[in-house]
């Protein structure tokens, strides 16, 4: 009896371990890791740039609807 509860409790400690040592856990952090830094990368991108591709964007509409001049 006493023998057949050790082994249990060895079984349950070995598969404990070997979950906790499961590398998949650590990959989906890494990924989800990079996908918040890709996403703030691109925020501080659309932020910087935004007011110049918006006024770009601006000119190209006035020069095709004809009302700047110089086109």
């Amino acid at each position: 009896m006493l023998t057949a509860l050790f082994v249990r409790a060895q079984n349950l400690r070995f598969s404990f371990r070997d979950r906790f040592a499961s590398e998949r856990g650590a990959s989906a952090v890494e990924y989800g890791l990079l996908v918040a830094l890709i996403a703030a990368v691109i925020v501080v991108v659309v932020s910087a740039l935004g007011k110049d591709v918006s006024s770009g964007f601006d000119s190209v509409d006035k020069c095709v609807n004809g009302s700047a001049a110089g086109c």
